[in-house]
């Protein structure tokens, strides 16, 4: 019996481990993004979704209005999704019309500036999403600045 314990305690060391992105760094992510549009005097939702697109962590700025939530959730989805950021999928659509499918192709998908793809260690973990900004390349700057402070591509 102890055999076989060890024999499999062996095997369990040997298996690969998922990249993942750690809630901490997540939260770090989003509150530096919030910041750094709070610093241009704009009020901002910021969404980090994992990999698989599962929220996991949301961040509305006081006198946020209510449309940033849905808005940065779903440019945080794209992005997890499709390993892009949102504006060049929104460029990829608008200069290739055989992909115009592409935008009806998840409910869930926001193509528009704003949306970053997380990857560490070029492994793709998820997505972060900013939106309320007057413009998405305000959005993507404050997301770039999430990234940024956990050091993520």
């Amino acid at each position: 019996m102890i055999r076989t314990i060890a024999l499999v305690a062996s095997f369990a060391q040997d298996l690969p481990t998922a990249p993942y992105l750690p809630l901490n760094m997540a939260t770090k992510a989003a509150q530096t993004a919030v910041d750094a549009c709070t610093a241009e005097g704009y009020n901002v939702s910021v969404a980090i979704v994992a990999r698989s697109g599962v929220t996991k962590v949301i961040l509305r700025a006081d006198n946020a209005g209510p449309h940033t939530v849905g808005g940065s959730t779903g440019k945080a989805f794209t992005s997890a999704s499709l390993g892009r950021d949102s504006a060049g999928l929104a460029d990829f659509i608008g200069g290739n019309p055989q992909n115009d499918g592409l935008r009806d192709m998840d409910n869930r998908l926001v193509i528009q500036a704003g949306g970053l793809p997380i990857k560490i260690g070029g492994a793709l973990v998820g997505g972060i999403g900013v939106g309320g900004a007057p413009s998405g390349d305000i959005d993507a700057n404050c997301a770039r600045a999430g990234l940024n402070a956990i050091n993520a591509e």
